[in-house]
């Protein structure tokens, strides 16, 4: 059956089941791995399934979007994430709902976060996101750029840098989204060898609905998976964003 005829509650448990078994295939445990629920374009109702099935980790890429759903799911035990490209004037507005995000990508946007968090008097977990496709229509930094990004994130301290997010090259050559994966976990190792964080960058985001299988085998401690669990969005991604940063 296909994810459009499966229940959202039924879909959601396919998918957990999945990831344990490729958590198992790596030598981990599934709850080694948290599923991220990727809500763009879901209607808060059909997100409610979600929750109600017992889905606590939620991830929009807009924030509007993400806000509108936050409000509409008020009350819920439920943690927001912000994984799409964002606006350093967004910050104050994504703060409003998200406890966490995945898609830092530049020092401007870090001191943006900073500056509001520290008016806020909070701290905020944060992934660092890295280009591993090399495709210039997406964002992040290069592996090249992480290191000296990571010394400057040290001086700016309400941030917790947690560990990287990427987004695979779009393609059904597993060779290629393998790689991408690879260089992702390469980074972070590196990482907390080299970095002021260290070992506090233990997190890996990584895969979504059509290979967050392979993400896991990789090593991805975080999978953002929405369509695998809603079924196919009425229309491709790049209608609603271009790059289709942290598509699910």
């Amino acid at each position: 059956m296909s994810t459009a005829t499966m229940g959202v509650a039924a879909n959601l448990a396919d998918a957990h089941a999945r990831i344990a078994a490729a958590a198992l295939r790596s030598g981990r445990s599934a709850q080694a791995v948290r599923l991220l629920l990727v809500t763009k374009t879901v209607a808060p109702e059909r997100v409610l399934e979600a929750v109600r099935a017992g889905q606590t980790d939620l991830g929009e890429n807009k924030v509007q979007e993400g806000r509108q759903k936050a409000e509409a799911l008020a009350g819920e035990a439920v943690r927001w994430s912000m994984i799409g490209h964002l606006q350093s004037n967004k910050v104050k507005d994504v703060l409003r709902f998200a406890g966490e995000v995945q898609s830092l990508d530049r020092l401007s946007l870090a001191v943006a976060l900073e500056k509001r968090l520290q008016f806020l008097g909070t701290g905020l977990d944060v992934f660092v996101q890295v280009n591993t496709s090399n495709e210039a229509s997406k964002y992040g930094l290069t592996p090249e750029e992480t290191p000296a990004f990571l010394k400057e994130l040290a001086a700016l301290h309400a941030l917790r840098p947690k560990g990287f997010m990427t987004l695979a090259t779009f393609t059904p050559d597993e060779a290629e989204v393998r790689r991408c994966f690879r260089c992702l976990r390469d980074t972070r190792d590196r990482a907390r060898n080299d970095a002021p964080q260290g070992a506090a960058l233990a997190e890996l985001s990584m895969g979504m609905s059509g290979d967050y299988e392979w993400a896991v085998e990789e090593g991805a401690t975080v999978v953002r998976v929405g369509q695998a669990v809603f079924g196919p969005r009425p229309l491709p991604d790049s209608h609603y964003w271009p790059g289709a940063a942290g598509a699910g």
